[in-house]
């Protein structure tokens, strides 16, 4: 008995030993059916060559032959190309156009005609979609940094310089006779009210505009980027909330002041003696020949600046990029001549010449005043001089030069 348990327990033993071996022995083999398999898996997805897609030879796949259809693949050396949809062959062909990749190049003649601004075909509407490269923006970049910037700043500080030596060399202009007194009423309240709302925002919307243009290269480096960042963004934010009111200024501008700006042969005299600096009275009427340049200047520009203006603001008017890039320039370039004449009216009309300020805060002037720098005007409306001052405010409020008084203005 105990023999017998003996035997089983030799057979079993050896039982196992047996399945060891077979497994061992079959791990080879798996391993050499994989890697057979893997290899015909990646024969059959081999990609076909590119010689035989044109030479319209059939391929070999797992699932047979394909021979692709005539011009339905577009690669290097193909003549012709077939748009999705399109019948495989007969007249169906159609050839790529000018500006498809086909079976050009990368070459430099190609790539200058994108640079350039080669227009293709796109599945996108507008007027630009077709451009990869609007070449127009580096020219717009280079003329702006390089000459509206460079010659504007030259010509805003050429002009403060010219006025800080005129002041040195001339003094303030004074009433050669002195004060009289005596006043005349000259502008109306309501030519003031417009007056100095266009000077407030002239003043406003140039300030912003010159940090907005000089900005990065003399703001920067003073102030520091984060510094810098903070008043640009200001700047920007108010040049854009009050400069729609620009126009609407302008306007009112021309509708109260464009009596009397009308040119005159006198005109031609005063410009010829500089308004009396180059020696001799320069005669003048209610408006001088510099006077009305500035007139002039400020309806043209100002209607320039705020067209321009506009189209920054809502460039989708126009729709083209290079439009914009055009009302850029003429913005910028606009406002700079704009400033820089404005500076020296400015002076004028302040600091630079006695009497001339009261012109627009009470809406008189004295009489040796008028009699001196305007006496075209002043014979005509001497008869109105007054020693009552509140009196001839009340009636320049109400109807400015004399209007009251039926006389030309």
């Amino acid at each position: 008995m105990v023999r017998l348990q003996r035997s089983k327990l030799r057979f079993l033993n050896l039982r196992r030993r047996g399945h060891r071996s077979a497994a061992w022995l079959g791990l080879p083999a798996l391993l050499v059916v994989a890697a057979l398999s893997v290899a015909g898996s990646t024969h059959a997805q081999q990609l076909p060559d590119p010689e035989a897609l044109k030479s319209n030879q059939g391929f070999s796949t797992p699932g047979g032959s394909v021979r692709p259809p005539s011009g339905a693949v577009n690669v290097p050396g193909a003549t012709s190309v077939r748009r999705p949809g399109g019948a495989p062959s007969g007249g169906s062909v159609i050839p790529p156009p000018d500006h498809a990749r086909g079976d050009q190049s990368i070459t430099d003649d190609f790539w200058s005609r994108i640079r350039h601004g080669a227009r293709g075909d796109v599945a996108l509407p507008g007027a630009e979609m077709g451009i990869l490269i609007q070449s127009a923006g580096e020219d717009w970049r280079l003329l702006r940094n390089e000459q509206v910037i460079r010659y504007g700043g030259m010509a805003l500080l050429g002009i403060l310089a010219a006025i800080a030596l005129f002041y040195l060399a001339r003094g303030r202009i004074k009433i050669h006779g002195g004060r009289t007194g005596r006043v005349i009423p000259r502008f109306s309240l309501a030519q003031r009210i417009a007056h100095w709302f266009a000077a407030t925002l002239f003043v406003l919307l140039g300030l912003s505009g010159v940090i907005i243009l000089f900005g990065t290269s003399v703001l920067l480096p003073v102030l520091g980027p984060s510094a810098f960042a903070i008043v640009a963004s200001a700047a920007m934010q108010g040049h854009n909330l009050f400069g729609p009111l620009f126009l609407p200024a302008v306007l009112a501008i021309l509708v109260l002041f464009i009596r009397g700006n009308a040119p005159r042969l006198v005109d031609i005299s005063w410009l010829f003696k500089a308004g009396g600096l180059l020696g001799g009275h320069a005669s003048a009427g209610k408006y001088n020949a510099g006077q009305k340049i500035w007139f002039l200047l400020t309806i043209v520009l100002g209607i320039a600046i705020s067209i321009s203006g506009f189209i920054l603001l809502f460039p989708d008017i126009v729709g083209g990029r290079s439009q914009v890039q055009l009302a850029n320039l003429a913005h910028g370039i606009a406002a700079v001549i704009f400033i820089a004449v404005g500076i020296g009216h400015a002076y004028i009309g302040s600091l630079g010449m006695e009497g001339a300020f009261e012109a627009m805060s009470t809406g008189t002037v004295d009489e040796n005043w008028a009699k001196e720098h305007h006496d075209l005007w002043y014979a005509e409306h001497k008869g109105a001089a007054t020693t009552d001052a509140g009196r001839a405010e009340v009636e320049a409020g109400a109807a400015g030069d004399g209007v009251m008084h039926g006389v030309r203005p």
